[in-house]
């Protein structure tokens, strides 16, 4: 409750007729719903003056009688006052339809009402369906592209969106988002908020979702796979060596960074191998592969298969051959006089130790080292004297380690690996002569009196090669020690690992090929630096080894540098079998 003298109740009255000729002023030049809008603005006028005269009276309904001013008493504040009565009926409207006050708006109506009357997301699919290959695990996109999308992602909203852009062209989109569904349920729902403008200018804002359904349906790509006989692309990897020590050891690098998982088909024939391809460009990434990892030369051609003329448009069929240097490891060559000196003044015959990017050798006589690379090599080729089918047996007679050796002027590196001897050796099958052989090698750190190593006799060998031929018969060694020789049963009785191989079809295969993967074998365990560009698998059959090496000294691999085996059978008992679970 609160006091008014007599002017201020005056003044108050003068102001609510003033707006009551207001209100009538504005009504009459309108019609219709705004006619409807001066009356109850009129009675709610009368409701409020009704209201202020109770106020003023104390509360009671007889008329109001003038009091003497107090000024002991302060007037106390009351929640409804003539001004805000005033200020709320100038700015708030009722709705036309259901007659609830609201904010003015161009459509003179609630939101609720507006929305029984006008659904902006009409003609707006709220299913859809959209095309995925399990094979590839692609979606399309139309009219006839694939591209790779995850689960809720960026890419597969954008191709959602895609599937909508022609029905969503009269609203404007504000969000779009993802709905959690079950990764098997074949469903991807989204949550879209549009906006539309409708009645008299007025903006309606709605959310709605929309139920995309994926359907299963093969691409093209795959269905060329699943024939086996359609490609566009293939890679001819050939080496004109007997021995397919690179091979062997490219396979476990193309198995390692998973390079073949673009081919339609891998065939093995003689000196190479095909992998094939359904487009160009995975040949070409084949192709860079191979160049970084082996020494070669490359040559593309490509052949016309049919031409469209009206679209303009070609179809060829690809090839391209790549050549490896054909150089192996543990291969003896002879080096022309001029790419010796340029190497840093080395021997000519030199043996291969590795061949990665580039061909490593190293001179049994003076443990230098040079690298060549494919460039040079082409520049300069050279071949192997001998075959790895050449390789006599030698027994150590005599060993002497050979300490303080200086090199002439502009020589390279020297190896740190090996260590330098000479060694007086006699052939196994010569025991019951007296013939010995006179030699240095480079295998001082492995080699004891009584020892069996392999090397290459070139005192009895008919050599025929245009460098060698050449040289003075005193710089050519009697003979070329190349490995240690250990019994190769027990080896591979013991060896408790396995590496993987492609899945290849294979024709005209030699009978060799077995013994020359067990010589790769070999390798690995005798190179450390070599293990470690391959991936070598525990075998699960044979019992694990504990140290690097046994009783004899053969070199074996360590069980901290074998990888676990991966078996699906063993998580869902059986191939095809569905997950056990609890």
């Amino acid at each position: 409750m609160f006091l008014c003298n007599t002017s201020e109740a005056s003044a108050a009255r003068a102001h609510l007729c003033g707006m009551h000729a207001f209100v009538a002023v504005r009504g009459r030049g309108r019609c219709g719903v705004a006619s409807c809008l001066a009356e109850r603005a009129l009675s709610r006028a009368a409701v409020v003056k009704r209201r202020f005269a109770f106020h003023v009276n104390g509360g009671s309904r007889r008329p109001a009688r003038a009091k003497a001013p107090s000024h002991a008493r302060l007037p106390s504040p009351s929640p409804f006052t003539a001004r805000d009565a005033l200020v709320k009926s100038a700015h708030a409207l009722l709705c036309c339809t259901c007659g609830v006050p609201i904010p003015p708006n161009p459509a003179n109506m609630c939101v609720s009402c507006l929305r029984t009357q006008v659904d902006i997301s009409e003609g707006i699919p709220k299913q859809v369906s959209v095309h995925f290959c399990k094979q590839c695990e692609r979606y399309l996109q139309p009219p006839g592209t694939w591209v790779q999308c995850s689960l809720e992602s960026r890419e597969l909203l954008a191709l959602c969106l895609k599937k909508l852009k022609g029905s969503m062209s009269k609203v404007r989109l504000i969000d779009a988002g993802f709905l959690w569904t079950e990764p098997h349920s074949k469903r991807i729902k989204m949550k879209l908020t549009i906006q539309k403008e409708v009645m008299n200018g007025a903006i309606l804002q709605q959310v709605f979702v929309v139920e995309f359904v994926v359907q299963p349906q093969m691409c093209d790509d795959c269905h060329r796979v699943e024939a086996k006989d359609y490609w566009k692309a293939v890679v001819q990897v050939r080496q004109k060596t007997v021995h397919k020590k690179t091979f062997f050891y490219l396979e476990q690098l193309i198995l390692k960074h998973r390079v073949h998982q673009n081919t339609l088909r891998i065939k093995e024939i003689h000196e190479g191998i095909d992998f094939y391809y359904g487009s160009k460009q995975h040949a070409q990434k084949m192709v860079d592969f191979l160049q970084c990892t082996v020494p070669c030369r490359s040559k593309a051609s490509q052949r016309l298969i049919s031409h469209d003329v009206h679209s303009n448009s070609y179809n060829y069929k690809s090839t391209f051959s790549v050549e490896i240097v054909p150089i192996c490891k543990d291969n003896v060559v002879c080096l022309s006089p001029r790419l010796a000196q340029s190497l840093g003044n080395m021997g000519q015959v030199c043996v291969c130790v590795q061949v990665t990017s580039t061909i490593h050798l190293l001179d049994p006589n003076t443990l230098q080292l040079a690298e060549v690379d494919a460039n040079t090599y082409w520049r300069y080729p050279f071949n192997s004297l001998c075959s790895p089918r050449q390789l006599d047996e030698f027994i150590v007679m005599d060993i002497d380690i050979i300490r303080d050796l200086r090199l002439g002027a502009g020589a390279g590196l020297r190896s740190n690996r090996h260590t330098l001897a000479e060694v007086w050796v006699q052939k196994t099958s010569e025991m019951d002569t007296s013939q010995q052989y006179h030699c240095r090698t480079f295998l001082g750190h492995l080699l004891n009196i009584g020892d069996l190593a392999l090397g290459y006799d070139f005192a009895n060998a008919n050599i025929n090669d245009e460098f060698l031929n050449k040289m003075n018969p005193h710089h050519v060694p009697d003979v070329v020690l190349i490995k240690k020789s250990y019994d190769r049963a027990k080896r591979i009785k013991r060896r408790n690992w396995k590496l993987k191989e492609l899945a290849r079809d294979k024709e005209g295969l030699d009978t060799d090929d077995e013994r020359q993967y067990q010589d790769f074998l070999e390798d690995l365990e005798e190179d450390e630096a070599l293990r470690k560009n391959v991936n070598i698998f525990r075998d699960a059959s044979k019992i694990p080894v504990e140290s690097d090496t046994d009783d004899e000294g053969v070199p074996r691999v360590s069980l901290a540098e074998m990888l676990e085996d991966l078996s699906l059978s063993d998580a869902t008992g059986g191939e095809g079998a569905d997950m056990m679970t609890d």
